[in-house]
């Protein structure tokens, strides 16, 4: 039976707790910020998560706190990404947080996976066959396709795999398509009601009203990129693919392959070249990295530069987080190709 059938059967019970929440679950812990940020938004009047990789920490070169250290050793439910982007917390969770269940949101269901992109130039790659659904006989769904229904789903993920489908290695930005969100807020639930079922109702409303609101929000980024998707632009490193396919923008390339090694003199002329070459409109940075580089990639073209921030660094914790870094994106995307500013 799964979680929603177990909800309806014990509807009457739970009935009372859709009035008032129950006593607050606590030991949520969430990883980055846009995990935290769903989990809040699916806990609602609940209770509230807790943050490992704090302010413009990055998950690529972060190092565990004791205080964190401590706050895994008590937690009850942990939700992460996976190995292939949180490496820093492998350890940690299986040496402190034996007792949790710990939750990898690379694992939901109705994810649609990109291969990791070789490189830092991205010429030749087809928008329409990178993707991969979870289920491989899944057809590939058009950018203005919406409504599209969540399966109920029953999740128990115990340890972590290293992301690959089909032999092949996954980018695991997954966040920065709304879509993937929506099966991630559907997994949180599932993991919050399992674990919680004095709250589960409230959970699974509060998921279903996200997954709404998450849809609304493809449709505004979508109207608000159109007028700029022709023109290209360069990332400090590869991170927005899933943003970059859902709302048909070209990103040409990244400064750096490896995002805790700083590119060196010959990426730089290389990346110069490229800038020149495509006629990128854009160069972006990232708060977590502030290169010096740009003003050499740049020099003595008609290029911008501007700031990405996929992590929702410099954004205030809590359930709005989500929305705000996506609404960010587009505005900074939009205005940079649009030459504003």
């Amino acid at each position: 039976m799964n979680i929603r059938s177990l909800v309806l059967a014990v509807g009457g019970f739970l009935a009372i707790g859709a009035l008032s929440p129950a006593m607050a679950m606590d030991g949520v812990v969430a990883s980055i910020k846009p995990v935290y940020s769903l989990v809040a938004a699916v806990m609602g009047d609940t209770g509230s998560p807790e943050l490992i990789v704090e302010g413009a920490g990055s998950p690529h070169t972060y190092s565990l706190k004791p205080s964190q250290a401590r706050m895994l050793e008590n937690a009850k439910l942990v939700f992460w990404i996976g190995h292939d982007l949180e490496a820093f917390l492998e350890k940690p969770l299986e040496t402190l947080s034996h007792d949790a269940q710990v939750v990898a949101l690379s694992k939901a269901e109705g994810l649609k996976f990109l291969e990791l992109r070789e490189g830092g130039t991205f010429e030749g790659h087809d928008h329409g066959h990178e993707g991969h659904d979870q289920d491989e006989h899944a057809e590939h769904e058009d950018h203005d396709a919406h409504g599209e229904e969540h399966a109920d789903h029953d999740h128990d993920h115990e340890g972590e795999e290293h992301a690959h489908h089909h032999g092949e290695e996954i980018d695991v930005h997954i966040w920065l398509d709304p879509r993937n969100a929506a099966a991630m807020v559907q997994a949180i639930a599932d993991a919050l009601a399992k674990a919680d079922p004095g709250n589960a109702e409230t959970y699974l409303s509060n998921a279903d009203l996200l997954t709404v609101s998450l849809s609304r929000l493809e449709d505004e980024i979508g109207e608000a990129l159109a007028p700029v998707h022709t023109r290209s632009f360069i990332v400090f490193h590869d991170a927005y693919q899933y943003f970059e396919q859902r709302f048909g923008l070209h990103v040409a390339g990244s400064v750096t392959v490896n995002p805790e090694v700083m590119p060196g003199a010959e990426r730089i002329a290389e990346i110069h070249a490229k800038v020149s070459e495509v006629n990128s409109v854009c160069v972006f940075s990232e708060p977590q990295f502030e290169p010096k580089i740009l003003a050499a990639i740049t020099e003595g073209t008609s290029t911008h530069s501007g700031t990405l921030d996929p992590l929702g660094a410099s954004l205030e914790d809590g359930p709005n987080l989500y929305f705000t870094l996506m609404r960010n994106m587009a505005a900074e995307i939009r205005g940079c190709l649009a030459g504003e500013g």
